[in-house]
């Protein structure tokens, strides 16, 4: 029998307790990992996953997710998905429902969710609306909210300064970004987990990282698992998690493996260039990460832990923007 562990990004401290609570009572790593991720896109004080998620230039929010699994390397995963709080589990849902397509994005991945059941919601919070017009202010409140009329140059004005920010715009202070969760249960299975809404005030339809196998997320089962946040295009770029796991079975530890990755997409040219982080576990329960800056951390559940502990990850010089 595997000793089960579960281990996550920043801000998923949010949901490993409710799915630790499964891998300690020998349930599934898969239903880990979509618990975590679903306590995580209910909490409304994070701005970068699920509801009360920073929206688009447009203002709306779109929601990215994927989920896969280690021993048959199945994988789901929707993107640019509105109306629906629950990511992680219509990615889910493509993963087991869908099996002959892995991603669905925009008006087809809410169409399927719709058909599935799932409910909609309310994604732009208060508070996240408020955060956006701040950003955007660039003139009249009708410049931001705009009437059924042709375009004024303050229209075009404000459309320029959306578009602007899409090129320039850094989150706040603080953890941000994507979450990621990956999970090795008793039985030996390992499954890894993300979920985002995106950079913020993002150009509309834009996916990253998050929902690309080989990006954002990858896992097998011979070798392990690994997900990545932050830059979605440099992960993409790199095919970030999978070259992770390809360290790992080239023989890496978990740390070495994730520094690996980041001093490779360290190299790729980038005039939008920002931090980059992943991390890593392995069938065995060994596991890492590596991020571009110091003090970076990670959380970590296993036999014995009431809450998740705090590691630090490995600091990559020369891998931040």
């Amino acid at each position: 029998m595997t000793t089960p562990i579960i281990i996550g990004s920043e801000r998923s401290e949010a949901g490993l307790p409710a799915a630790w609570e499964i891998l300690r009572d020998g349930g599934s790593a898969l239903d880990a990992v979509e618990e975590a991720l679903r306590r995580c896109e209910d909490n409304l004080a994070d701005h970068y996953v699920g509801t009360g998620g920073l929206p688009n230039a447009r203002g709306e929010v779109e929601l990215d997710a994927s989920i896969m699994v280690g021993s048959s390397r199945a994988f789901g995963a929707v993107a640019a998905v509105k109306h629906y709080p629950h990511p992680i589990s219509v990615a889910r849902a493509v993963l087991e429902r869908l099996p002959q397509h892995a991603l669905l994005v925009g008006e087809g991945a809410e169409l399927f969710a719709a058909a599935c059941g799932f409910e909609t919601a309310e994604l732009l919070t208060e508070e996240s609306r408020q955060e956006w017009r701040a950003a955007l202010a660039v003139g009249s409140e009708e410049s931001v909210e705009g009437e059924n009329t042709a375009a004024g140059s303050g229209d075009v004005a404000y459309r320029l300064a959306a578009a602007d920010l899409v090129r320039r715009l850094a989150p706040h202070e603080g953890p941000w970004g994507t979450i990621n969760v990956l999970a090795l249960d008793a039985g030996g299975e390992l499954v890894t987990g993300v979920s985002t809404s995106g950079y913020p005030y993002k150009y509309p339809g834009r996916v990253g990282d998050s929902a690309v196998p080989g990006a954002g997320n990858y896992c097998d089962l011979r070798f392990g698992a690994a997900a990545c946040t932050g830059r979605g295009e440099l992960s993409m770029r790199a095919t970030g998690a999978r070259l992770v796991v390809d360290r790992l079975a080239a023989g890496d530890d978990p740390p070495t493996a994730c520094a690996a990755m980041l001093a490779d997409a360290a190299l790729l040219p980038d005039e939008f260039r920002a931090e980059l982080r992943t991390l890593a576990l392995t069938p065995d329960g060994r596991h890492g990460a590596a991020a571009g800056q110091p003090g970076a951390t990670y959380n970590v559940m296993t036999v014995g832990d009431a809450v998740p502990r705090l590691l630090p990850r490995l600091s990559v010089d020369g891998a931040s923007g």
